[in-house]
């Protein structure tokens, strides 16, 4: 029996993750640009701490075999969007102008035709959003790549690698300037300012969001002074370090911001990185393993990955065991919310880890 339906007033007095769990769980991708393993206290992190990021892992479940599906930026992208090995679409580099992508044999967008993860979710009734990093298509001399809304998002925010680059964050043609009206070290909090207006407005039905920064990409460029001191600096640890914190603070932001709106314990958080590092400090930021960004050593390919779903994910979970790939987000988060992807006749190569990510298995993933 629906009590609710014979007591109406009882709504009011139920918690809301109970009112939640009716609905279809929201869903946040995190994924950060250029992000180390070694980078985050939770995986043995000794930069500086990072205790919001930390509390995703502490919230729910923590993987320490989770592989990007490249080890650079745009294939790494397309793998999660299409749920697709990236070579399989076309990309097999990061999206440079057309002469780059002609010799490097590649396309010079992701085709939007291919499956999508957003569509999914917007075929399912879901708001979608993309907020930061897309070099999926656009920029530079490539004007004919597709709206990001061809891909199933019903708004977004860009940055210049993308065919509409958002103007506060792309004053020239280039990635960032000091003529942008956002500064370089305002950037992430303008992407979770952007992510919160996301959320409040979408609170109150199922909503599907990419929160793609562009931290922890170099240059690290935390305050004007450091800005003024030119780019022999920008690489530099000390200037990496209160980067990586601003990061963890606003991350910190996004979790209150749900939290606050009542709407934490019904959102799947998925937190992981694009690629390895680059620089590695020494492999530090790698947590020791070999390579970092653009090598297929472990420091290039292997990431942090974790999720927070308190409404069906028990609290502190480590899973040591079980292999997952970037591909697999796109088949397990569609089967966690019953959104079927549109496939277009393509098959995914991801596989659906849906018991793994419940924490009811362990499973060890088996060769092709």
């Amino acid at each position: 029996m629906n009590i609710k339906k014979h007591l109406p007033w009882l709504g009011a007095l139920l918690p809301v993750a109970s009112m939640q769990a009716e609905t279809k769980p929201n869903v946040v991708v995190i994924y950060i640009d250029d992000m180390g393993i070694g980078d985050i206290g939770c995986y043995g992190g000794k930069f500086v701490p990072t205790p919001n990021i930390d509390k995703i892992a502490q919230d729910g479940l923590l993987f320490n075999q989770y592989y990007s599906s490249a080890p650079v930026s745009s294939p790494s992208r397309c793998g999660l969007t299409t749920g697709k090995f990236p070579i399989e679409v076309g990309i097999n580099t990061f999206l440079n102008n057309k002469a780059s992508n002609k010799k490097c044999e590649q396309r010079n967008f992701l085709s939007d035709k291919n499956p999508s993860m957003a569509r999914a979710f917007q075929n399912a009734g879901y708001a979608t959003g993309h907020i930061g990093k897309w070099h999926m298509g656009g920029g530079r001399d490539v004007h004919n790549a597709p709206s990001i809304k061809n891909y199933g998002f019903d708004e977004y925010i860009s940055t210049y690698e993308s065919p509409d680059p958002e103007p506060a964050i792309t004053a020239t043609n280039w990635i960032w300037s000091a003529k942008d009206s956002v500064k370089r070290w305002r950037r992430t909090e303008y992407f979770v300012n952007k992510s919160i207006d996301f959320v409040k407005r979408h609170k109150d039905q199922p909503f599907f969001l990419n929160l793609w920064p562009d931290d922890m990409h170099t240059p690290y460029v935390p305050s004007q002074d450091v800005y003024k001191m030119g780019n022999s600096e920008w690489e530099k640890k000390v200037n990496f370090i209160p980067v990586l914190a601003e990061l963890d603070k606003q991350i910190g932001r996004l979790l209150d911001g749900l939290d606050k709106l009542g709407i934490a314990d019904n959102t799947i958080v998925i937190f992981t990185s694009d690629n390895g590092p680059n620089p590695s400090y020494k492999n530090g930021r790698t947590d020791g393993m070999r390579g970092q960004k653009a090598t297929l050593y472990e420091g290039g390919i292997r990431m942090p990955f974790m999720i927070r779903w308190p409404a069906r994910i028990s609290a502190g979970q480590v899973n040591d065991e079980t292999v997952l790939c970037s591909v697999d987000i796109f088949p397990t988060v569609c089967s966690i919310t019953k959104s079927s992807p549109v496939l277009n006749g393509y098959t995914l190569d991801g596989k659906d880890m849906t018991k793994v990510w419940l924490g009811k298995s362990h499973e060890k993933r088996k060769s092709a």
